[in-house]
């Protein structure tokens, strides 16, 4: 599931570090850091609950993808989501056949598709412990961050092995905050980050999609 051969689309995404890192705002490896530590923390408190609640109540991911849709106001982002989303239960569905994970798929087809719900009810069905399922998600955004930083020069790929491996402490501290939040604890916590992705289309040139 988190493996990078895992066909989801996460690396035509910089979690709106591209952007970030042409405006100025990260430009070394402290910087970057803080840009990794903000973007952990988001996504505990503006992915997770909602992952917790699909997984959880699987029949609310409909209401749940709502809610996700108008959570998130940046056009960019909310693009992103609904992309992965979609690409991942058309991989899931491929590779756990199932009448369930069929079900879902005919589901997406008619939603906004939204990443953390519908990997909510994807990860229940395939059997994913729930713990793990919060771990992958936390990883997947850690890796991909940093998996950015490295295609965008910013950090060499032993700079970026190193920074993954200390960020370890970060993801189980986020889990531990956050592993019990439902979709009503949904928030924003990197207002900052979120403008400077809702910037991502206005870049002249670019290398990512978000």
């Amino acid at each position: 599931m988190v493996d990078s051969a895992f066909p989801v689309g996460t690396f035509s995404h910089s979690w709106g570090l591209e952007t970030a890192w042409f405006a100025g705002c990260v430009d070394s490896e402290p910087t970057l850091r803080q840009f990794l530590h903000d973007s952990i923390q988001q996504t505990g408190w503006g992915s997770i609950p909602l992952l917790n609640s699909a997984y959880q109540e699987p029949t609310r991911v409909r209401e749940l993808d709502e809610l996700a849709n108008a959570f998130l106001i940046n056009s960019v982002a909310n693009r992103a989501s609904r992309s992965q989303g979609r690409t991942f239960i058309a991989t899931a569905s491929q590779v756990w056949p199932s009448e369930a994970m069929a079900e879902l798929k005919d589901q997406v087809a008619s939603s906004w598709a939204h990443l953390a719900p519908f990997s909510g009810v994807a990860f229940r069905i395939i059997g994913l412990p729930y713990e793990t399922a919060q771990k992958a998600v936390l990883f997947c955004t850690a890796r991909g961050v940093l998996s950015a930083a490295v295609r965008l020069g910013i950090v060499g790929s032993y700079q970026a092995q190193r920074m993954q491996y200390e960020a370890g402490q970060l993801l189980d501290v986020t889990l531990m905050q956050c592993k019990d939040l439902d979709a009503e604890s949904l928030c924003q916590t990197a207002p900052v980050l979120d403008l400077l992705q809702g910037a991502h289309d206005r870049l002249y040139s670019r290398l990512f999609q978000s």
